[in-house]
């Protein structure tokens, strides 16, 4: 069996007592004795980054939990940590999850950068902006069937900015294009997906059938403003020559690993 258990209590500590309790609470409710991936969902600010990983590096040896991921962390404190992990033969995190998606990119800055480096899986979630990312006709499809949408993060409509995300989407090839987004942007990527029937499972997994080209991967970019910021506008990702080298002499790159995309039949 598997299962993603946060470590959070009522408290919202990561510390090793509640961390302890979360865990065996957890076996109780599965009623299984182990844990396939335990994440920390959110970083707790009042617990050390040595208390954090040396619990659960101790979970692991104890065989309660197999792999660990980290949720919503800033990519310095994952750094550190993974770094703490290597230097003290500790377990690290493999798997980072964090909102991504065509509209919020701000997960390119530093966590892919990081999970590059690492070799850590992202796991990105709100690929669909919440299920935002809809075509014209699902959506008067809702409005006249009173079935709405999510509201957790507010109203279940589209805004303007939504609206024209999601037509991009459909002209190349429908909504489900934004989740093969995020899954060639990077390697191993595992996109977290969500819905409420079984239709929707079976759309989202024609994500795995689509390989999108540059230029098509250009073009959705284009319709969302997108500013990576300081330094990586000065110096870039490491993908190309930063012209202040370029004055030292020639150079040629090895480019980053890139996504499989669909297979070939």
């Amino acid at each position: 069996m598997t299962s993603i258990q946060s470590i959070y209590e009522v408290k919202g500590s990561a510390r090793l007592e509640c961390m302890m309790r979360s865990v065996e609470a957890s076996l109780k409710k599965l009623r299984t004795t182990y844990i396939d991936l335990f994440y920390v969902h959110w970083w707790d600010w009042d617990t050390t980054i040595e208390e954090v990983m040396d619990g659960l590096h101790n979970l692991v040896v104890q065989g309660k939990v197999l792999y660990l991921g980290v949720s919503d962390t800033p990519a310095w404190i994952v750094a550190k940590a993974k770094q703490y992990a290597k230097d003290h033969g500790k377990t690290p995190f493999v798997v980072y999850q964090g909102e991504w998606n065509i509209m919020q990119r701000s997960f390119e800055r530093d966590i892919i950068p990081m999970a590059r480096d690492f070799g850590m899986a992202p796991a990105p979630w709100g690929v669909l902006a919440g299920g935002k990312l809809r075509t014209d006709a699902e959506e008067q499809a809702r409005l006249q069937s009173g079935e709405e949408g999510r509201k957790t993060w507010g109203d279940w409509k589209r805004n303007d900015a939504q609206v024209k995300v999601s037509r991009a989407l459909e002209k190349v090839a429908g909504e489900v294009v934004a989740i093969a987004y995020v899954m060639q942007k990077t390697t191993h990527v595992f996109p977290i997906i969500g819905g409420r029937k079984v239709e929707q499972l079976q759309q989202n997994l024609e994500a795995l059938d689509i390989t999108l080209s540059a230029e098509q991967i250009k073009f959705l970019e284009s319709q969302v403003e997108f500013d990576i910021g300081f330094p990586m506008t000065m110096i870039g990702d490491g993908s190309n020559v930063f012209i202040g080298y370029k004055m030292a002499g020639a150079f040629q790159k090895i480019p980053h690993s890139k996504a499989l995309g669909a297979p070939e039949l």
